[in-house]
């Protein structure tokens, strides 16, 4: 079985006194005690990045650790990285993250480890990575479309609701045709896909939600069923 969860936003990075989003990624794994390892690259393996991670998955039942390629943990990366139960990449600069993978080797591992039951997760530029085209911040001011690595079919747009010029900016890509339809997120929401489709879709927040976005004649907005994972207040 092939998971990938791809957050909007939310998690530890956005929303540490909220532990929902990050409790169910946990919670996808059969081992009792699984091994996720935090992949910071989008953020060149921020400390304190890094240290958030920490201050939240060492309180709950599993076995953190990270991997950095600016410090890297072995030589035998393939190694270290598959024997993992999760893998969670953090958010940050989507190019960069794709271009040091690549020069690494990392993204037949990666492939590798989704094809041998390794869960991938991932927020942000940690969601964009694994679709066939996202939209990106990382040039700088504005966003871009990106080719990204096709795990998953389809374009990714996170942060929908988080800021401001996300959703016009996906509505005029998939207009002009630059993407084609794809999956969009609000921060909070996380969108779990088992086997190249949609499983379920969960959230942190009683209102944040995830969209189907495609073109027919015009750009249609289709809002997807989310489960909220928390209690809601009558």
């Amino acid at each position: 079985m092939k998971q990938l969860i791809t957050l909007g936003g939310g998690g530890f990075s956005m929303e540490s006194e909220n532990p929902l989003l990050d409790r169910y990624v946990l919670a996808q794994s059969d081992k009792s005690n699984p091994k996720v390892c935090f992949v910071p690259t989008a953020s060149g393996d921020s400390d304190s990045y890094t240290t958030r991670f920490y201050d939240f998955f060492e309180k709950e039942n599993c076995q953190p650790s990270h991997f950095s390629l600016f410090k890297p943990p072995t030589r035998d990366l393939e190694g270290f990285l598959l024997e993992k139960d999760i893998i969670y990449v953090g958010g940050g600069n989507t190019k960069n993250l794709l271009v040091l993978w690549k020069e690494w080797g990392l993204i037949p591992i990666f492939k590798k480890a989704l094809e041998q039951g390794i869960i991938l997760a991932g927020i942000s530029a940690g969601s964009i990575c694994w679709f066939e085209k996202g939209v990106t911040d990382s040039y700088g001011d504005g966003l871009e479309t990106l080719e990204c690595l096709g795990f998953l079919k389809g374009s990714n747009c996170p942060h929908y609701d988080g800021e401001a010029e996300r959703r016009p900016a996906f509505h005029r890509f998939i207009e002009s045709g630059e993407v084609g339809e794809g999956i969009a997120a609000d921060d909070g929401a996380a969108v779990h896909y088992i086997d190249g489709s949609i499983h379920k879709i969960v959230s942190s927040r009683p209102d944040a939600k995830a969209y189907r976005v495609y073109f027919d004649g015009k750009v249609i907005e289709e809002e997807l069923e989310t489960e909220f994972l928390g209690e809601r207040n009558n």
